[in-house]
């Protein structure tokens, strides 16, 4: 079955060849851009090919996982099963320990809350399935993301009237440009410079759909690759045939009537926030880590440098495909619990931290959604690297060993 938290007709916005995992291509038969159920086939089916199915404890959560007493290496990990609500928790000991819960399931909620009181419904994107409810009603709709974009312009089939709030507009890219897939040509574009990039992407994009402010979307005050993009074949056509009106951002909530920023005010039925997702990691305790604002600190995106054996796969929000992205962080993991790589100094990793941090500062519209943002293929590339220097610290390391037994048993020896 799909997955139970995504609406009916999503779709993946990164074409299938893009998003496909390396060691396990998805089937030629499927679309460019296959909708959720068929990546949920897609996903089973890999479990099956690896025989993955005997290694995995299904319907278990994690409860807690927190840092061995005493010093002791490893993790201390509470488990109870989902099926078995009365069970007793249960407490392991492992030596490493890999988060890969995602980003993308706590809701955020504006902050703060738009002042005022609604008499109708107010749901999060995180719950919209259908738009069966919609029929006949009047909605808003706030936020300019993929999800955003999407629900407005279905409701906008059932509904009486949508309306599309935005604080801030975006960048908004058709799932095809020039007859190919929009993302066909990321990894070679990403060799460029970024400025060489945007002007490419840019005049592209003109060609391809013209100015947004022509279909009555803001023109973005941010250049293409500054800001997460917005795909959307949809959307822009929408906007243009008055399906959907575009208003400025919330200001207040006025019982039956919301009004926006700019003073206008309408009638309506449901509010639909499209306000992304916090960062939370609900087993670990937040004095141990935390993510404040959205905030990380990880070396290549992955290793934690306070806490040795703790990694997180998948904690990043990429221009282009997070699976390949996952699936190379897995087998750097593996290689450094394995030993056949070694992670530098600590010095070095704060200097890698840093300056990703201050790339990103100087790069991105100032966002929580941009915390955790990397160019894919250029993560990809940067993370190879690191493989392979990890390899050599390794191998310096074994050569450093066996050298200093050596003299030890000279030692011995000559005695």
């Amino acid at each position: 079955m799909g997955c139970p938290r995504a609406y009916a007709s999503l779709r993946i916005n990164t074409s299938r060849t893009v998003m496909e995992y390396q060691a396990y291509p998805m089937p030629k038969d499927y679309p460019d851009y296959p909708n959720h159920w068929e990546i949920q086939r897609y996903f089973e089916s890999f479990v099956e090919h690896f025989k993955l199915a005997e290694r995995i404890t299904f319907r278990t959560r994690a409860e807690r996982v927190a840092p061995a007493p005493d010093g002791e290496p490893g993790y201390d990990v509470t488990i109870r099963p989902l099926d078995r609500p009365d069970a007793p928790a249960q407490t392991y000991r492992y030596r490493w320990v890999l988060a890969a819960s995602g980003h993308h399931w706590d809701p955020r909620w504006p902050e703060p809350a738009f002042p005022g009181e609604f008499d109708g419904q107010i749901m999060h994107s995180h719950d919209y399935k259908t738009p069966d409810f919609l029929v006949g009603k009047r909605v808003l709709v706030l936020g300019i993301g993929n999800s955003a974009a999407d629900i407005a312009v279905e409701a906008s089939r059932a509904a009486a009237a949508t309306f599309l709030a935005i604080r801030r507009s975006a960048h908004v890219i058709p799932r095809y440009v020039l007859g190919r897939p929009a993302d066909a040509t990321a990894k070679s574009m990403s060799l460029l410079p970024i400025r060489i990039q945007e002007l490419l992407d840019t005049g592209v994009l003109f060609l391809a759909r013209g100015r947004v402010s022509w279909s009555g979307l803001p023109q973005p005050r941010h250049r293409v690759l500054q800001a997460h993009p917005t795909m959307s074949s949809d959307l822009l056509p929408a906007i243009r045939r008055g399906f959907i009106t575009v208003k400025p951002n919330l200001a207040e909530l006025q019982g039956d009537r919301v009004r926006f920023t700019d003073g206008s005010t309408e009638q309506v039925d449901v509010v639909i926030y499209c306000t992304g997702y916090k960062i939370t990691f609900p087993f670990l305790d937040e004095e141990f880590f935390a993510a404040p604002d959205n905030q990380v600190r990880l070396f290549q995106r992955a290793v934690d440098p306070d806490r040795p054996g703790l990694y997180f796969v998948g904690l990043i929000q990429p221009l282009g495909a997070i699976m390949p992205l996952a699936e190379l962080q897995s087998r750097w993991i593996a290689e450094l619990i394995l030993g056949e790589a070694a992670l530098p100094g600590r010095a070095e990793m704060d200097r890698e931290i840093n300056g990703w941090a201050d790339a990103m500062a100087r790069r991105y519209v100032t966002s929580k959604r941009h915390t955790i943002e990397v160019d894919a293929f250029s993560y990809l590339r940067g993370l190879n690297r690191e493989r392979r220097r990890g390899r050599r610290r390794a191998s310096a390391a074994r050569r450093a060993g066996a050298s200093s037994r050596a003299t030890d048993r000279d030692r011995l020896l000559s005695k």
